[in-house]
Parts: structure tokens; C-alpha cells; sequence
């Protein structure tokens, strides 16, 4: 028994493993090319006369504390009126329609072409609304921004140029973030965000491998939507699964990383937890849906394929990591000899992955925070505080990931805006609800803090700090679960100031 939990333990690492070669790779791709020129054909507008229409979607949904600042923003975007329509596509089913409307008039009243489009269902959630406005769209180039994101005045003179390449079908920049420091929960996320953006887009994009449009703060050429069959709502990635269409298509894209949108964090667990359920059920909805027809195109690299497969099961890593935490509980019964020591050996060999996964973040966080030694101090927490968090986040994400691989549908959720910053807080009267999820999660948490105790008495040292940061990931999202309360989606109230710094 013991040599087949080994066996079993050694193939789930040895899949994670492959996984961190591939990072590795995206990150030899990121460090070649990240001093090289920009060479890439562009256009030089010289007048208005020579830039093309340009249509912006703003797709909303109940998004009353962001919608002003949402349109005061878009309204102020620097481009030629005569070729600029704004599409402010609004499922909304709250009171926020109103005040949208009053600012779109206020906006028509200077003389910009805004459009409020209405549907009477939700059919296809954001992929059906972005599909019928584009029915109306006058735009060659279509730019979309979810209602949280504020593109500068200069974005579309910053990304349009790209488009004299005739194969190219989207540009995509890097998301910002307006409320990095507003709490360790959105520290986190920066932190995971900022390795997307910063190496992983960057790593395929140079490798010639696919990457995806992001949902938002990009800009798509009409007709690649078209040419690759337009937007589908039978995935909750809608974003992922057109990009994959239209690179199979064999259209390229673009992405610009010194092109920054800033935009929202969640700033609540309960917030993060409907997003990363989207984000991982959609990729696994992705995988099953496209990754057979990206797999057998003759006219794709091996290598892209390969990575592929990994961007596609991305999410599921969560699945392994929870079957990996659940199969080294037994292990800790291990007694001293052979067995241990194959144990103690096959966690040395794949410590290689950790390295990896180190190495890799590091880089991506000294971009953004400077080589020193205090920011090394604080990219070391970070890392080991974000990595036990995300562990006590794979119950929770390995259900997404397997309601998405079996095909179970579920309902686009919209991820909560509240429109708050560093130094701010909020109130609300809902409470989280107790469900049996959490209490699996309580369970999670109470067996791994057993095993660390467990692991000091037989003298067990081989997966304690494995165990030490399971007990504390389930320990953040146990407690913060059931001690954080939120708002409710129309009552919000005035900021308060609050003791965060």
C-alpha cells in the first residue's frame, strides 16, 4: 500500500513538474526578449482623416458604484469624435440604469457619439452582449473595457498602430491595479496578476505561442470576431475561447506590456472566490472545447501545442494540489527505512519545481518592486503567504475545474465593484452564508493542523512545511469566510476611513 500511495504521490508531482518546466521556458522566452527593439509594423497617423472608425463596449451589469467614473473616464479618451462610437451595453436589472442614463445624456450633450443599448434577457451574459452590439458596431476596431477599468486618454493611440500588420487581430495591454495595497487579500492578486502580465503574456507572445485577449483593456479587429464565428456563451471564459478561435484561425497577437490599464480588485474573499471560479471553471470549459481542434491543426509547432495544454489546464493544477495534500496525509504513517527515504528523495527531486515557480515570480515581482534587499524580504512573505492562501483555495477551485471538465453549466457571475482604495472601508448587513463547502474547508483545515502536530511527534519532518501551509491557507479562507461581512449589491453607503494602511 505504501508503494502505491508513493507511486500515485510521485505522478501527480511529476505532472507539476512538467508544468514548472513549462514556465520555465515562457520564462527563458521573457528574459530574451525583454531588451530587444520593438520592431513591429505600425502606423504614423498624421491627421484625423487617416485613422480608422473605432468602436468601445462597455459592457455593464448592475455596476452603480463604478458606471460614473466608468463613463467620465471613457468620455475624456483622446480620438477624433467623427470616428469614435461608444456602445455602453447594459443588462443591468437594478436601479443603476437610471443614473446611466443621465450620465450617457450629459456625455451625448458634448457632442460624442454614446450609445445606451439595452436587451430585455441576459442570454450569453457578456459574450451575448458584446455579440449584439457588435451587430450596430460602425468600428473597424473594436475596444472593450469592463466597467471597473480606466484606460488613459492616449490609450488608442497607444495600441491602434499595431494594426498596419494586416494579421494582426488583437492588441491586448497589461492590467493595472488601482487598490494593490488596499489589503493582503488584493496584494495577492496583484501578485498573481502581475506574473501573468508581466511574464507569462509576455513569455508566449515572444515564443510565437498562443495567448489570450483578457476579457478587457484590449482592442479586437472586427473582422477577426467575425472570422472566427464571433462570441460564444457556452463557456464562462468567452474571452479565452474566442482567442484560441481566432489564433486557430491564424490570426496573431499582440501584446503590450508597457501599455498599463489600471483597474479594480476584488477587496473581499467572497468577491475573489466567484471570480477564480469563473476564471478556472471557463479555462477547463476551454480545454474541452478547443484543445482537440489545436491538437490536431497541422499548422501549429509541437511546441505551441504543448504549451497550449498547459495554458488550458492551468486551473486544473488546483485539482492536483488538493489530490496531493489529500495523499501525503497517509504518507506521514510512513515509518523510518526504505519507503521514507524514497519519500524524502522524491521531494528533494521535485523541490526543482519550487525553485522554478520561485525564480519565475521573483522576476516578475523585482519588475515591479526593485531589486533590494527589503524587496526581496517582501516578495519572500508574499510568495509563501500567496502559495498557502491559493492551497486553501483548491477545494473551492478544483469544483470549478471539475464542474467545468464534465460539463456541468452554470450562470455567468459578476465579480462585486465597490469603487474603494487604500485607507477606505465599507459596511454592509449580509453575512456569508455556511454552506457545505465551508464545512469541508473547516475539516481541510483542522486534518492538516493535526498532521503538522502529528508530523513533530512521530518525528516526521519530510512534508511539514507542505502541511504547515495547507493549515494556514484553509485557516485564511475558513476565518475570513466566516468574519468578513460584505455589501449587499445596491446598498452601498458612503465610505468610511478605517485603520488599513
Amino acid at each position: 500500500m505504501q508503494t502505491l500511495l508513493l507511486i500515485l504521490f510521485f505522478s501527480l508531482l511529476l505532472v507539476i513538474f512538467l508544468y514548472s518546466l513549462a514556465q520555465l521556458n515562457l520564462l527563458i522566452n521573457y528574459l530574451k526578449q525583454r531588451n530587444k527593439p520593438d520592431t513591429s509594423q505600425k502606423w504614423h497617423f498624421s491627421e484625423a482623416s487617416d485613422m480608422p472608425h473605432v468602436t468601445i463596449q462597455l459592457p455593464v451589469y448592475n455596476e452603480k458604484p463604478v458606471v460614473e467614473r466608468l463613463l467620465k473616464n471613457i468620455a475624456e479618451i483622446d480620438y477624433p469624435k467623427e470616428k469614435l462610437e461608444i456602445q455602453v451595453l447594459d443588462d443591468s436589472t437594478d436601479d443603476s440604469t437610471e443614473l446611466t442614463k443621465k450620465l450617457i445624456a450629459e456625455i451625448q450633450s458634448r457632442g460624442i457619439d454614446i450609445q445606451h443599448l439595452q436587451r430585455t434577457n441576459r442570454k450569453g451574459f457578456k459574450a451575448g452582449a458584446l455579440k449584439e452590439g457588435l451587430k450596430t458596431a460602425t468600428g473597424e476596431f473594436i475596444a472593450i473595457f469592463d466597467s471597473d477599468f480606466l484606460p488613459k486618454k492616449d490609450w488608442l493611440y497607444k495600441t491602434l498602430p499595431y494594426f498596419k500588420d494586416e494579421k494582426i487581430g488583437v492588441v491586448q495591454t497589461r492590467w493595472g491595479h488601482l487598490n494593490r495595497n488596499f489589503s493582503l487579500l488584493t496584494k495577492l492578486q496583484a501578485f498573481l496578476l502581475d506574473f501573468h502580465f508581466i511574464l507569462e503574456q509576455n513569455g508566449r507572445n515572444a515564443g510565437n505561442h498562443f495567448i489570450n485577449f483578457n476579457g478587457t483593456a484590449g482592442i479586437w479587429r472586427k473582422s477577426c470576431i467575425l472570422d472566427a464565428g464571433n462570441w460564444h456563451g457556452d463557456t464562462l471564459t468567452e474571452d479565452l475561447d474566442l482567442s484560441y478561435r481566432a489564433q486557430l484561425k491564424g490570426w496573431k497577437f499582440k501584446y503590450l506590456e508597457k501599455v498599463e490599464t489600471p483597474a479594480e480588485l476584488p477587496i473581499t474573499l467572497k468577491a475573489a472566490r466567484s471570480q477564480q471560479f469563473r476564471w478556472n471553471k471557463g479555462a477547463a470549459e476551454n480545454f474541452q472545447k478547443n484543445y482537440s481542434k489545436m491538437l490536431f491543426s497541422p499548422g501549429i509547432s509541437f511546441r505551441t501545442k504543448l504549451h497550449g495544454f498547459f495554458h488550458l489546464l492551468n486551473s486544473s493544477m488546483f485539482f492536483l494540489v488538493l489530490l496531493l495534500a489529500l495523499l501525503s496525509l497517509p504518507l506521514l504513517a510512513i515509518e523510518p527505512g526504505n519507503h521514507r527515504e524514497i519519500l524524502v528523495g522524491i521531494l528533494s527531486f521535485f523541490s526543482i519545481s519550487t525553485l522554478i515557480f520561485f525564480f519565475s515570480y521573483w522576476t516578475t515581482f523585482a519588475k515591479t518592486h526593485g531589486r533590494s534587499m527589503v524587496s526581496f524580504l517582501k516578495f519572500l512573505i508574499t510568495f509563501f503567504t500567496f502559495f498557502a492562501i491559493a492551497m486553501g483555495l483548491s477545494l473551492h477551485n478544483s469544483i470549478a475545474v471539475l464542474e467545468g471538465h464534465f460539463g456541468k453549466r452554470s450562470a455567468f457571475v459578476r465579480t462585486p465593484k465597490f469603487n474603494l482604495t487604500k485607507g477606505q472601508s465599507y459596511r454592509s448587513s449580509e453575512k456569508q452564508e455556511f454552506s457545505i463547502q465551508l464545512l469541508f474547508e473547516m475539516l481541510l483545515m483542522t486534518v492538516f493542523g493535526l498532521a503538522v502536530f502529528y508530523a513533530f511527534k512521530r518525528e516526521n519532518y519530510s512534508l511539514l512545511l507542505f502541511h504547515l501551509m495547507l493549515f494556514f491557507g484553509f485557516a485564511y479562507v475558513v476565518f475570513t469566510s466566516l468574519n468578513i461581512r460584505f455589501w449587499k449589491p445596491n446598498s452601498f453607503s458612503k465610505p468610511v476611513r478605517s485603520g488599513v494602511k
